[in-house]
């Protein structure tokens, strides 16, 4: 159980380690920060929230901007809660980071966007009313802000594509409860940036819970036309009572905080969210999907239910290793990328060139079988 009013120490230095990794943090600098965190949550010079922030501004007052972002970034990890004025004060540290690096790149603009229950953001790259090309839409789980999406942002001319990089709700600068028809907010997006990007042609990058999201978008939005997905709860998630209860509590409570409900009731209320057999029979979009064969969050039987029909467009990565893949994230990134960028029909070469940087060739099969 978790230690005060969020998850404990030890689960924070797990799961942030993933997240500092995926944001490019070195391991030893992760390790020399963690070392000096003693306590989970609180505003003393120890706590996760002031170390993290300590580092973020020191790198911010030497004008080292993308690299105080990082760190704002998990100051804030998981969630920045009602009173928690440190973790809060990172999250909008974070953002106002990223905007000055981003004002010295070329192309990077924000988009907001306000729906009747709320507002959100995004970082978009490549929109062009002249010339508009492929959207992908990227999106994290419930605990990753946009701002960790910089690489791919600044490489959309490369890629020959739109990206629009966003949050769920709740997250970051999301103030949209998270509930069964969340997945309305990425129809929104495509609504905003259509006569700057050919909506009609969309994929989504999309992980673990985003993932979900993303799917319950493409049975609605037929704009959408593939999905590209680490570890993202399908059905036995939400519908396991035997698997609900070993789920970490750092996803438990960040759930709780995103939905806006007690702890014990979390799984009463994302019961009703699982994808039925008939809908997951209904996606005819291209689905590719990481799985951890270690994954303590997300039940590896999800991959079953995509390939319940061996006709169905499914890829399924099977990798050794814990939640989000963290050992194989410059492999992963890649295979996403790849088939998000197939989805929406862009240049076989740019697909080609990045196949060949990771040898995902060998790693993926098409039409329904594991690869391993």
């Amino acid at each position: 159980m978790s230690e005060g009013p969020g998850p404990s120490l030890d689960e924070l230095r797990r799961y942030a380690r993933l997240h500092a990794r995926a944001q490019g943090l070195a391991p030893a600098r992760c390790r020399e920060l963690l070392a000096k965190v003693a306590v989970a949550h609180g505003d003393g010079r120890d706590s996760w929230a002031t170390v993290w922030s300590r580092a973020g501004d020191g790198l911010a007052g030497r004008g080292r901007h993308l690299e105080a972002c990082r760190h704002y970034g998990l100051a804030r990890f998981p969630y920045a809660a009602d009173g928690d004025a440190v973790r809060i004060r990172a999250g909008r540290r974070c953002v106002e980071t990223f905007d000055r690096w981003r004002r010295q790149q070329r192309g990077i603009q924000r988009l907001e966007l306000s729906l009747p229950d709320g507002r959100f953001a995004c970082w978009t790259a490549g929109l062009s009313a002249r010339e508009p090309r492929p959207l992908i839409v990227v999106m994290g789980g419930i605990v990753s802000v946009k701002e960790q999406w910089a690489p791919i942002l600044a490489r959309a001319d490369a890629l020959g594509v739109a990206l629009a990089v966003t949050e769920m709700p709740g997250v970051g600068e999301n103030t949209l409860p998270y509930r069964a028809d969340s997945h309305r907010m990425l129809s929104a997006v495509l609504d905003q940036v259509a006569d700057r990007a050919d909506t009609g042609r969309t994929s989504a990058i999309a992980l673990s819970f985003g993932g979900h999201l993303a799917l319950r978008a493409a049975l609605v939005d037929d704009r959408v036309r593939g999905v590209a997905t680490v570890g993202a709860p399908l059905r036995h998630f939400f519908l396991d009572g035997n698997w609900q209860r070993r789920v970490p509590d750092t996803t438990v409570l960040t759930l709780a905080h995103l939905i806006g409900c007690k702890r014990d009731d979390v799984f009463d209320e994302v019961r009703a969210w699982a994808l039925s057999e008939r809908e997951l029979r209904r996606l005819h979009i291209p689905v590719t999907y990481a799985a951890a064969l270690r994954d303590d969050i997300v039940p590896l039987t999800e991959t079953g239910e995509l390939l319940r029909d061996p006709a169905a467009l499914r890829e399924v990565l099977l990798l050794d290793d814990e939640h989000g893949a963290p050992a194989e994230l410059a492999r992963v990134r890649v295979a996403l990328l790849r088939a998000a960028l197939r989805a929406v029909g862009a240049h076989p070469v740019r697909r080609g060139l990045l196949a060949a940087a990771s040898g995902t060739q060998r790693l993926l099969s098409r039409r329904g079988r594991l690869a391993v």
